[in-house]
């Protein structure tokens, strides 16, 4: 039976699509901010679906929703899947939804069969991933596996104000279970990419191995403001041009360390921002990504080289801040392989994509063997109220993890 066993593909679309009825945008896609009242309707929807499956619910004091399917042997640590419910301002029906749901499509199809596993299945929801209303991201799997404390995640505040554990007390998430004491036996998160790899290549599946590390960086040129007419060009103290050329070498070294090397300047702020002043500030971010250790403290070493060379050559100030940096993640052989076995045996399409997005995954990899599936987003889409996903690929996906899973928590009989 398990080899043939295939989940209800409508079903879990149709389950996608009511929970994309929470917070839903005019352009078609979702607007459910971590713990506002939208975030608390989604998780109760998604935990009344596990209730009417069955399933046990427990909370943590950070908000993390553990929805549990018995094993046989009910003392052995749970194989879990799960993501994420809240969404960008902007975001789609598909990022972080599709991994929650997914896990219920596949503890709906276990019960459609009888089957009984030898260890339990859980289904996480884990809080505030997306990090748009509260910073840090990744918060609730950050501080269930240590990386940061409950303390730090409680008194974050949003624009208004408004603290993370004044809101989850309001919405009815704050539980009582201490973070991290919850067991994992293995996790494993399906996801949409999130970029065109998959779609580019015409594969179904993608194997994750890794996850790229990223170091962020604020940087400030600092010049002189001057009329952009009666100062001569060699005159000039412009800390738009010298910034630009920084820029320019972001891009550049990234492009020295292919094939997972990511340079990106994503804000820049220019002062006085004014048509015919020469600009005497300019402050702008950096982010530089690659897929191992070795390779991104190259990429970092390379930066401060140039930074320092610049400001040797132009004699303007430069600082150069790095106010992030995330390891590159690694997922465990055991999971990987489980994802690949499955994806090999259900005769899909697939293969190795190192993800460039950050994940709960990453984290959940501290404390347990990990390992992820993506599939397809059109045009590699996301974050964006037009991302979209097909059916049969959401589907072969779920199907993915459904045999991961059960290759992991073991079948009876």
């Amino acid at each position: 039976m398990p080899d043939t066993l295939r989940i209800n593909g409508q079903r879990l679309w149709n389950s996608l699509m009511e929970l994309a009825h929470i917070g839903a945008t005019a352009k078609g896609g979702v607007k459910r901010l971590a713990l506002t009242d939208l975030d608390r309707q989604g998780r109760d929807l998604v935990v009344g679906w596990a209730r009417e499956a069955g399933m046990a619910v427990t909370v943590d004091r950070i908000g993390n929703v553990f929805m549990r399917r018995a094993g046989r042997d009910d003392s052995l640590a749970p194989i879990v899947t799960g993501s994420h419910v809240d969404t960008q301002p902007t975001g789609g029906k598909f990022d972080g939804n599709y991994g929650v749901l997914a896990g219920i499509e596949v503890v709906r199809t276990l019960n459609d069969h009888r089957i009984v596993t030898e260890a339990p299945v859980e289904v996480a929801i884990w809080t505030n991933e997306e990090g748009s209303r509260f910073v840090p991201v990744m918060m609730g799997s950050g501080v269930f596996c240590g990386a940061f404390s409950l303390d730090t995640a409680y008194a974050a505040q949003d624009v208004d104000g408004k603290t993370v554990r004044e809101e989850l007390e309001r919405i009815g998430y704050l539980g009582g279970e201490e973070p991290g004491r919850h067991p994992i036996g293995a996790y494993f998160e399906a996801h949409i990419e999130q970029g065109p790899v998959l779609e580019d290549a015409g594969k179904v599946i993608g194997v994750v191995p890794a996850v790229m590390g990223l170091s962020w960086y604020d940087c400030t040129v600092s010049g002189m403001e001057a009329h952009a007419g009666p100062t001569p060009m060699g005159l000039r103290r412009d800390a738009l041009q010298v910034a630009a050329g920084i820029m320019q070498e972001v891009v550049a070294i990234a492009h020295r360390y292919p094939p997972y090397g990511r340079g990106t300047v994503g804000m820049v702020q220019v002062f006085p921002n004014s048509r015919n002043v020469i600009p005497g500030e300019v402050k702008f971010s950096i982010d530089l990504r690659n897929v191992n250790d070795e390779l991104l403290d190259t990429m970092h070493e390379e930066m401060l080289a140039f930074v320092a060379k610049t400001r040797r050559e132009t004699g303007l100030g430069i600082e150069l801040e790095r106010v992030s940096y995330y390891p590159p993640c690694t997922f465990h052989p055991v999971c990987v392989d489980a994802v690949r076995a499955a994806t090999g045996k259900l005769g899909y399409s697939t293969m190795d994509v190192v993800s460039g997005a950050g994940h709960d995954a990453i984290y959940a990899a501290r404390v347990a063997p990990s390992g992820m599936i993506f599939v397809p987003c059109k045009d590699g889409i996301s974050h964006n109220e037009i991302e979209d996903a097909q059916p049969a690929h959401l589907e072969a996906g779920c199907n993915v993890l459904l045999h991961a899973m059960l290759e992991r928590a073991g079948v009876v009989g």
